[in-house]
This record gives structure tokens, C-alpha cells and sequence, in this order.
């Protein structure tokens, strides 16, 4: 019998020489990539005394726990500011963000092209102009150094991606749905709540995802607008080890590990819904 070789069974064999390489790179790059990471937990447990050793220490030789008792015991409840902080951003934006995009995706309002736009130049506006302009008014307001008024601000990042999102989501709904639910008597309130939102879970997903990242992660507006509040996200106990004389490394890197943890736990459950959230809408029938 005579074998014959096509192209494909020529690519097929070529295949496993010619990507090898490809797989080799990509370890590499996701190793320069992560080495921060893992630097981040090796200092962490590393001694204050093998701080500046030099060569340094590649792995933690001589481990110590030192720096997460100190998270244990100084920095719970700048954990506990951040944790109400992000999820009040989260609801905030979600309660504003999801009516605007349903509004703009399937009411059609007039001017709804330029709110759009508007909506994504709010996006480029400098956050520290920003938190100056709060700083002004919570000063009349009396909220300087208070959640509430963290919460706000941070939902002002948040909100018009979140817009956005909903609307590109939204937008693809089909409109015998809308008809179905408007025939069975459903207002339009009705209809948003019972048919859309349950519809568009993914891009509720991807912008509370957002959202709380952004709020977990902010320093700008907690250190204008809460530097001497008595409830201080994270951020500002993480700067609080910083000081003229005293840097306390260790503890700086194990409060960092600890509040990376709820941001990739996050990431790692929601990332299928925030892959199908985030490209929504770039591809119509």
C-alpha cells in the first residue's frame, strides 16, 4: 500500500518541532511577569536584618512570620475599611450604571450619542483633578474622612465604565424579548428588573469586578479625601509603615500579599464572565 502525505500530515508533523520554542518564550515572559509577585512573598518573610544583605537572599533562608503577625494585629481594620469601601463602590455603580445602559441601549434617548461620548471623556479627566474638586465639596459637606464620601468618589471612576459595559451588553439583547415581556403587561421597570438584569449577568459581573478592584486599589482619593479619617482603606495603612526613619519592609510586603489575595481570588472565579462581559457588543448579528 502506498503512503501518501498530504500537506496537513506535513504541518501535523512539523507542529510539535516548530512550537516548542513558542512555549519556551511564553514561560519565560510569564516569569519576568510574576517575579514581582513572587519578590513581593519572598520579602515578606524575610528577616529585617537580611533586608539589605547583599547578594540577597533568593528564597527566605531564615523565614519569619513577623510581618503578617503585624498584619494581624495593625492592619485588620484597614482591611475591613477597604472590603466596605469596594463593595459600596459595587453596589453604587451597578444601581447607577445598569439603569443608564439599559437607557441608552434600548430607550434611545434623545442625546444619547452625546452622553456616550461624554461618558468616555469622563474616563481621560485626571483623577488627582478629581479628588481636588471632592476634596471642595466635602469640605462644605462635612465629609471629609468619612466612607460615604470615599464610596462616592470611587463610584465616580467606576460609573461611567460601567455605563458603557451595560450598554454594548444590553444593546444585543433581542428585542422579542422586550416585546414579550411588554406584551404580558410588564412595564418598563418591570422588564428591566426581571428580564434584562437576570439576562446581562455577565456584564454585572464584569463591572462589579471593576469597580471593586478600582475602589481596593485606590490611593489618590483616600489619601486627599480620608488621610485623617478615623476609618483608612489599606492603601493608607500600607503607607503608614513608610516614614523618614523607619521602613518596615517585611510588614509593607506581607500587608501587600494579604491584599492581593481578595483581588485574585476575584479574578480567577470571574474571569469567564468578564471575558464574555468585556467583548459583548463588539460583534453584531
Amino acid at each position: 500500500m502506498q503512503n501518501v502525505r498530504g500537506p496537513g500530515a506535513s504541518r501535523a508533523l512539523r507542529a510539535p518541532r516548530t512550537t516548542w520554542w513558542k512555549t519556551g518564550v511564553g514561560l519565560v515572559l510569564t516569569a519576568l511577569m510574576l517575579f514581582p509577585v513572587y519578590w513581593m512573598v519572598n520579602e515578606s518573610l524575610t528577616r529585617d536584618q537580611d533586608m539589605r544583605k547583599t547578594p540577597p537572599n533568593w528564597f527566605p533562608v531564615h523565614g519569619t512570620l513577623d510581618g503578617y503577625r503585624a498584619v494581624l494585629h495593625q492592619q485588620m481594620p484597614y482591611l475591613g475599611t477597604s472590603l466596605f469601601v469596594g463593595l459600596g463602590t459595587v453596589v453604587l455603580t451597578v444601581a447607577v450604571a445598569a439603569p443608564a445602559g439599559y437607557s441608552l441601549a434600548k430607550l434611545r434617548p434623545r442625546g444619547g450619542g452625546l452622553l456616550s461620548f461624554a461618558l468616555l471623556i469622563a474616563q481621560m479627566i485626571p483623577g488627582i483633578i478629581m479628588a481636588m474638586g471632592f476634596y471642595a465639596i466635602y469640605l462644605n459637606l462635612g465629609l471629609l474622612g468619612s466612607v460615604p464620601g470615599l464610596i462616592v468618589a470611587d463610584s465616580t471612576i467606576a460609573v461611567p465604565f460601567g455605563t458603557l459595559v451595560f450598554a454594548a451588553f444590553m444593546s444585543g439583547i433581542p428585542e422579542e424579548l422586550l416585546q414579550a415581556a411588554k406584551t404580558d403587561g410588564a412595564g418598563q421597570l418591570r422588564t428591566f428588573w426581571s428580564i434584562v438584569m437576570p439576562v446581562s449577568r455577565n456584564a454585572v459581573v464584569t463591572v462589579s469586578l471593576f469597580a471593586f478592584l478600582w475602589a481596593w486599589s485606590d490611593f489618590m482619593f483616600a489619601n486627599t479625601l480620608d488621610s485623617e479619617g478615623g476609618a483608612q482603606p489599606i492603601t493608607l495603612g500600607i503607607y503608614h509603615y513608610i516614614g523618614n526613619n523607619n521602613q518596615q519592609w517585611n510588614a509593607i510586603m506581607a500587608t501587600a500579599v494579604v491584599a492581593s489575595v481578595p483581588a485574585t481570588v476575584l479574578l480567577v472565579v470571574a474571569q469567564r464572565y468578564v471575558a464574555a462581559g468585556v467583548t459583548a457588543g463588539a460583534v453584531k448579528d
